[in-house]
């Protein structure tokens, strides 16, 4: 079992009714050429990656709830990264960001209390 027993069975159980799962994944040896090319920069390219991971995810997301496709962002990782290698046969460097199952909407998430957005969003004039 890839998650050895770290996360509840039913949990993970809950995964199989759907479609099937996205995995993103940052290519470390492209960060590190892109770095090496723009030194200036280069302790801000791990950090865009991971932005742009971000804006990738809820661009999906997006996309697949216009088809009517739920999905979730999930991170099993550590846990599963060398089963997912395996699997996948994949390169080692290649860093697993994030899962999102997808498939069906069975119901709609609990409602979250509402945040005030002024306590993270600044406008300044």
């Amino acid at each position: 079992d890839a998650f050895e027993g770290k996360v509840p069975r039913e949990k993970i159980d809950s995964f199989k009714a759907g479609y099937g799962t996205v995995l993103y994944f940052t290519d470390e040896p492209t960060v590190k050429a892109l770095q090496d090319q723009f030194p200036a920069y280069a302790g801000n390219f791990p950090h865009w990656a991971a932005q742009a991971v971000g804006m990738l995810e809820f661009t999906v997301w997006t996309g697949l709830h216009e088809l009517g496709i739920g999905a979730s962002i999930q991170h099993y990782n550590p846990v599963i990264d060398a089963a997912v290698k395996t699997l996948l046969q994949l390169p080692e460097e290649w860093h697993l960001d994030a899962q999102m199952p997808f498939g069906g909407i069975v119901s709609e998430p609990d409602p979250k209390a509402a945040e005030d957005i002024n306590q993270r969003v600044r406008v300044i004039k």
